[in-house]
């Protein structure tokens, strides 16, 4: 993937006016159980009132269903698709002028 600001890479965190390449490391995300708590919560201190949630390219990355009740507690928009479907949609909604974050995985 390129981002605009960032360059280029595999995985990538971002949010209103910013970013930063994403490190499943940090806090053992896997394909299985998926993306977790831990992993949304940078988006959300960033001031992310919508998260697009990006599955891979063959949709392998699940969301945890903490992750969902953690967004849904504070009342977070979620979108969760296939990786090029999660760009359009996160585009269209900068584009829009949300407050939008996201979670991009460009392989599996």
């Amino acid at each position: 993937m390129t981002i605009e600001t960032l360059g280029s890479g595999k995985d990538f965190k971002l949010w209103p006016g910013g970013g930063r390449a994403w490190d499943w490391n940090e806090t053992g995300t896997r394909h299985v159980p998926g993306i977790q708590p831990a992993d949304v919560r940078e988006l959300l201190e960033h001031g992310a009132t919508t998260v697009v949630l990006s599955r891979g390219m063959w949709k392998a990355l699940r969301t945890m269903r903490e992750t969902r009740v953690l967004l849904d507690a504070r009342g977070v928009t979620v979108h969760i698709a296939e990786t090029n479907e999660a760009a359009r949609i996160y585009n269209e909604l900068v584009e829009r002028g949300d407050a939008v974050g996201g979670l991009f995985h460009s392989t599996c």
